[in-house]
């Protein structure tokens, strides 16, 4: 499997009101954090994820992630 693209060595904190969205996993969205399909020629999925309530999240930046869609703290590593 290909390795995705560092979008930023950071993560992206964005308040969201309730619903579904779709995390970019493959790093080459121009609409980052959110997916907008320029996975189409890659190995990589996006990852949809269901948010509650009106909350600020912390979606990963660098897409080395093991706690997708949300930042764990990889990018230091990078």
């Amino acid at each position: 499997m290909s390795e995705p693209v560092i979008a930023q060595k950071a993560p992206y904190a964005v308040e969201l009101e309730p619903g579904d969205y779709f995390w970019c996993a493959c790093g080459k969205s121009t609409n980052q954090p959110f997916c907008d399909g320029s996975h189409k020629d890659t190995d990589f999925e996006p990852v949809k994820f269901t948010i509650d309530e009106k909350k600020t999240v912390y979606l990963c930046g660098c897409k080395h992630t093991a706690d997708k869609p949300y930042c764990d703290g990889t990018h230091n590593k990078l």
